[in-house]
């Protein structure tokens, strides 16, 4: 073991009588360390969580990429465009796509006895994937819907249902104009709460074949495909790639493709969660300053109690830079106990609220009930290497200390 670190390790545990380093100043530079780095791994959980799950809800509702009528971008009332097998086959052959999906929307109007609300009907055919909607799944089921046959059943959320004061198996009345009104006698199947206000308050669904027969299109015609993908990492490249194999190719009455995502979909949204990452590297500079600052103090107040000591070492042989490697090493053993509390206060927090949600969140403005949280390994050893870097490095400066220490005054230094 090398000299320094051996001293070091010395002086960390010796606990006789008037021997023992200074314990309030042990104390706060462990304290320090530990809140810090606990507050890092809390706020990165907490903020990656939210993220994952507010992108997670919008790609639930509309998938990563969406291929639609170029006439009809940022419209509920849509324009059709040809999707047939052909092209279905196509987009599945991208090795990037994990699955494909046609849908088309119709904007209308559920009228009650006492009350009303503006709504899109979404149809979507037998490929679509119900695993989002079946996560959020509160009462009945989600039906197998149907290209070919109109069951008159939709799925609706939780809060319109209680705006509208409507339970499962109720009867609903809905309206649609075009050229002339037209209705719909739907019954209610399933009911699903994501607590995504935007979407939840306005989102009905149903089958293909309803939506379609209601706008009056061609069995191939549809609003659009959905798009999802393997890996999140490849959005914008896939985008650009596919965009680019369906720019300037029609369909057979002419209409042109518009190939967007969901961050372009959804420019707001992704823009204030895109604010979070600033809001993460600040907590961060302002945790990691805390927990310098607490070891500086506790560093400098440690050099002056040992100052006898490296007054010993000078007059020994020993040279500054062998002594300041005793006290960084003495640093380093107090910053590894510091981490080791700050991760498991940083872990009990995420695994309690992981398992028992016990903070809570309005869902009318966080889009969600609870406190998310994510945990990612490759994140959460970056925080420790991170932060035990960084902490040494800060005590770089003051161990300079130790070369204006004279052995000839430090030796009678009490």
């Amino acid at each position: 073991m090398d000299l320094s670190r051996f001293i070091a390790l010395r002086i960390y545990r010796n606990s006789e009588p008037g021997k023992q380093v200074s314990r309030p100043a042990v104390l706060i530079a462990m304290i320090g360390i530990a809140i810090g780095l606990a507050v890092m791994i809390i706020a990165v959980s907490v903020i990656v969580g939210f993220k994952s799950e507010v992108r997670e809800k919008v790609v639930g509702f509309g998938a990563h990429i969406q291929i639609s009528n170029l006439d009809a971008v940022r419209s509920y009332e849509t324009r059709p465009v040809v999707v047939g097998d052909s092209m279905l086959t196509a987009l599945s052959a991208y090795p990037e796509v994990k699955h494909v999906q046609r849908y088309s929307t119709k904007p209308g109007m559920i009228k009650t006895s006492d009350a009303f609300q503006g709504i899109v009907l979404k149809g979507v055919g037998p490929e679509y994937d119900r695993a989002f909607f079946c996560r959020h799944l509160v009462e009945g089921d989600i039906p197998q819907f149907s290209d070919s046959a109109s069951s008159n059943r939709v799925v609706i959320s939780k809060s319109l249902a209680g705006k509208l004061k409507l339970k499962l198996g109720d009867k609903i009345d809905t309206y649609y104009i075009q050229e002339d009104v037209r209705a719909r006698r739907l019954v209610i199947a399933g009911i699903y709460q994501t607590n995504f206000s935007e979407y939840d308050n306005l989102f009905l669904l149903t089958d293909l074949n309803m939506v379609n027969r209601l706008n009056k299109w061609e069995p191939d015609q549809v609003s659009g495909v959905e798009l999802e993908l393997r890996d999140y990492g490849t959005l914008e490249e896939t985008t650009y790639r596919i965009a680019a194999d369906t720019d300037e190719r029609p369909d057979r009455n002419g209409a042109e493709y518009c190939v967007r995502n969901v961050e372009q979909l959804n420019p707001q949204i992704f823009a204030w969660l895109g604010i979070l990452d600033v809001n993460i590297w600040v907590i961060l500079i302002l945790m990691i300053g805390v927990a310098g600052f607490t070891m500086v103090s506790g560093l400098l107040i440690i050099i002056i109690e040992r100052t006898s000591m490296i007054g010993v070492l000078k007059s020994l042989g020993a040279d500054n830079f062998t002594i300041r490697k005793v006290f960084l090493w003495f640093s380093v053993f107090l910053i590894g106990k510091g981490m080791l509390w700050g991760n498991v206060i940083g872990l009990a927090f995420y695994f309690v609220q992981h398992w028992f949600g016990l903070f809570k969140l309005d869902p009318e403005t966080y889009y969600m009930d609870t406190v998310p949280v994510s945990f990612n390994i490759w994140l959460f050893l970056l925080l420790n290497a991170g932060t035990l870097l960084a902490s040494v490095l800060m005590l770089l400066g003051p161990s300079y200390l130790i070369t204006r220490i004279s052995p000839a005054t430090s030796i009678r230094y009490e």
